[in-house]
């Protein structure tokens, strides 16, 4: 090394005040400290920008969260719910239709059925979507 860096070497320590006073004590943590206002950000990653980042990600973080919540807490139970109402309701829809006469027996009116040419599909009477347990159709009668 040079003799001039030598020396500003050897006598920093002469010069700097800070050795003449007393030790400072070791930093203490903080661990509620209401003067950090975002923690995790230091120096100058601590601006206004990183701030709002931090925020609108711990928005996220919270809004995600409670709709983990309402998914799993309010959706499956009211969906549980409303497929035994679902359940019940169809097995009494088909309790009704036993009380019912036979559907040959049932009366046919003239606005049911109304054919004027035969579907391309089937035997040319029944619709695409014919059920043959609730739907009937008298062409006898015609």
């Amino acid at each position: 090394m040079s003799l001039p860096r030598n020396l500003y070497r050897s006598s920093r320590p002469l010069t700097n005040q800070s050795c003449l006073l007393a030790p400072r004590a070791p930093p203490q943590r903080r661990f509620a400290s209401a003067s950090d206002p975002s923690p995790g950000l230091s120096g100058t990653q601590n601006n206004a920008f990183n701030r709002e980042r931090q925020a609108v990600k711990q928005h996220a973080a919270d809004t995600s969260d409670l709709w983990r919540k309402l998914s799993i807490y309010v959706v499956v139970p009211a969906l549980l719910i409303a497929g035994a109402n679902a359940y019940n309701l169809w097995n009494e829809h088909w309790e009704h239709w036993e009380h019912m006469p036979p559907l040959e027996e049932r009366p046919e009116f003239p606005y049911q059925n109304i054919r004027t040419k035969s579907f391309p599909f089937g035997n040319g009477d029944e619709t695409l979507f014919w059920n043959p347990k609730v739907n009937h159709h008298k062409k006898d009668e015609e």
